[in-house]
């Protein structure tokens, strides 16, 4: 390929917002071409590891995983042999589809708040998340829940809403237990950002935590926060039709979970740059859990 041709290619595909791999020659069996990823743009020529062993693509690929389609060509083995996370494994040594070592490479700047023992403290609330499905379909509503937390928290960064003004808004007094917290206390808290005097009811009511009273605890302790976020997950349609978790476990894909939380903002046009941060997100969290990221990625 000439340098012209090569230059005009990543040109365009970087138009489309397409990631291109220009070709490269052939690791040897020693060391691993750059990992596979499902996002990205493959050339004839261009090689990455997959499963322990690096791939040669013969043609124009993208989302064809390597071993599972007739594009790539084996290299053979490379590195130290060891395959990458296979979708049809066994969950993780820690009965959740996430190991903590793939969580603290999807969230490298965490708030210390946003513990891992936090979230695998909050699974026991909602048996089904992440494991409904097969292997599969685990890990990627895994990568999907946490791709939208890392979306509303700026990475697990913010443990409550950055904008003050709006405290005193979220609560309605017309409710009849009112807001005995305080008119300004239910902001925003937690990795999907609790708010409003009617969902800390609700949530508090399914959990069997006094949240309309203490909403503060879902600032102040982890497995709260986490829980708060997987009854939304798990229970809410929000703006959209559907639960976040039967968006996933039923195919209907991740961009009904962006309806979920937050559609009538972005969905549907409204917002296209704050859906694209998700769907890439989401990407990338599924490459690092070894799991195509399925169809159906916008709303």
């Amino acid at each position: 390929m000439s340098r012209r041709l090569g230059a005009l290619l990543a040109a365009f595909a970087t138009a489309a917002g397409l990631t291109v791999l220009l070709p490269a020659s052939t690791a040897s069996a020693a060391d691993c071409a750059a990992p596979w990823s499902a996002s990205s743009v493959y050339w004839g020529g261009n090689t990455a590891s997959y499963d322990g062993r690096n791939w040669q693509a013969k043609w124009w690929t993208q989302n064809e995983r390597p071993g599972a389609a007739a594009v790539w060509a084996d290299q053979g083995s490379c590195g130290s042999g060891t395959p990458d996370p296979d979708p049809t494994d066994p969950p993780a040594p820690s009965g959740f589809v996430v190991s903590e070592a793939q969580f603290n490479q999807m969230f490298p700047n965490r708030n210390p708040f946003y513990t891992y023992s936090g979230l695998k403290a909050a699974l026991s609330a909602y048996p089904a998340f992440a494991t409904t499905g097969g292997a599969t379909v685990s890990r990627q509503e895994a990568a999907a829940f946490l791709a939208n937390v890392s979306h509303e928290t700026g990475g697990l960064v913010h443990i409550v809403e950055q904008n003050t003004a709006n405290y005193p808004h979220y609560c309605d007094a017309t409710q009849p237990y009112g807001c005995p917290a305080g008119q300004a206390a239910y902001y925003g808290r937690g990795p999907i950002q609790l708010s409003w005097n009617f969902n800390y009811k609700a949530a508090g009511d399914a959990l069997g935590i006094d949240l309309l009273n203490n909403p503060h605890r879902v600032e102040r302790e982890a497995a709260v926060a986490w829980k708060t976020a997987l009854w939304y997950w798990n229970t809410q349609n929000g703006p959209g039709t559907m639960t976040a978790h039967h968006a996933m476990v039923t195919g209907a894909g991740f961009g009904q979970t962006i309806r979920s939380i937050n559609g009538a903002l972005e969905c549907d046009g409204r917002n296209p740059a704050q859906v694209q941060s998700r769907v890439t997100k989401y990407q990338q969290f599924t490459q690092i859990l070894g799991v195509a990221p399925g169809a159906n990625l916008y709303c």
